[in-house]
């Protein structure tokens, strides 16, 4: 007895109907996976991009790229392109006009005192203590941005901090001769204080004023001046190692958190790389301010007059006393610390 075996062979057609409908749930069901998209920060500073704070943003840019295969972009607007002075960052960062920005510390005592730590006169006097004493208060700087929905990425330490003016200081008989600049509440309660007519001013309105001749002084780094090339208005430049400033990066904490734990880390990671590489870019920045300085033909004091030291300093007693007061004892103890240096 013989068996045949028949088999069923489907039409060319029903084939092809079979494998477009496979085809098709494919795709639907590749569809239904959510995208991860790349991730774009728009960070921005108030300075030039050769400025110590355009330059963290730079290296923080290229850091955090090579750090997430790309997956996280940072894009800085230097200059204050974006009309954006440091004091309203957090709520340009928060009203989602910017990711994030390079905020220069002291306009941010209005969010909390802490910021004006390294702002208080004549506390830090050297790279090494402001190298400390910002360390022990990074963790108050983070809880002060928590509070505003925001995320720290790294400091800057900045050059320190002098007195660019269009004329020679000659003695504290000098300061009320000057329309000075200032860069935050405390610094212009001094330099009044000490008799100069002064005036708390984010950058673009310090410039307009020397334009226009309403200001004849600036506080602030070579650093600060040189890259804004305050030589073209003032060609004098005393150190009087005021204060080590530092600028802060941060962004929204809503976009951290939005990332994969991973990622998270990658930019942290990269986030201190940058705060290292501007530390050890600090310690060689004052020669080079220096020589840029003095290229464009400003006069570079030696040192600051003794009674010019002596009046800034009896001027700076009091706000610091009422710094100290408003702040807890964490803070207060790392300035007693500093000034025991």
């Amino acid at each position: 007895m013989r068996f045949v075996l028949l088999f069923y062979v489907p039409p060319l057609s029903k084939l092809i109907r079979s494998a477009a409908a496979f085809l098709c749930t494919a795709v639907l069901m590749l569809s239904a996976v959510p995208a991860v998209a790349q991730v774009t920060w728009r960070m921005t500073t108030e300075y030039p991009e050769n400025n110590i704070s355009g330059i963290g943003l730079v290296t923080f840019a290229k850091l955090v790229a090579a750090r997430t295969d790309s997956f996280v972009t940072a894009t800085p607007a230097f200059d204050n392109e974006l009309k954006i002075t440091s004091g309203n960052m957090p709520r340009a960062a928060l009203d989602g006009r910017i990711a994030g920005g390079d905020a220069f510390a002291g306009a941010l005592s209005s969010l909390n005192a802490i910021f004006g730590l390294p702002t208080l006169p004549f506390v830090m006097q050297s790279i090494e203590v402001a190298h400390t004493a910002n360390a022990r208060a990074r963790p108050l700087y983070e809880k002060a941005f928590a509070a505003q929905g925001l995320t720290l990425l790294y400091l800057t330490i900045w050059p320190s901090t002098g007195l660019w003016s269009d004329r020679p200081l000659a003695g504290a008989d000098d300061l009320p001769t000057l329309s000075l600049r200032t860069y935050d509440d405390s610094s212009t309660e001094i330099m009044r204080a000490a008799g100069a007519n002064a005036q708390f001013l984010p950058m673009d309105a310090a410039i307009a004023g020397l334009k226009e001749h309403r200001l004849n002084a600036f506080l602030t780094s070579g650093d600060g001046g040189a890259g804004r090339k305050l030589w073209d208005f003032l060609p004098y430049f005393t150190p009087i190692n005021y204060a080590m400033p530092v600028s802060l990066a941060f962004v929204r904490t809503e976009l951290f958190a939005a990332l994969p734990q991973a990622t998270q880390s990658q930019v942290l990671a990269a986030a201190a790389e940058t705060e290292q590489r501007q530390f050890e870019l600090l310690a060689h920045r004052t020669n080079e301010n220096y020589a840029r300085m003095r290229e464009n033909g400003v006069h570079i004091a030696d040192s600051a007059p003794a009674s010019v030291n002596e009046a800034l300093r009896k001027a700076a007693s009091g706000p610091v006393a009422a710094w100290k007061a408003r702040v807890g004892s964490d803070a207060a103890g790392i300035v007693e610390w500093a000034i025991g240096q």
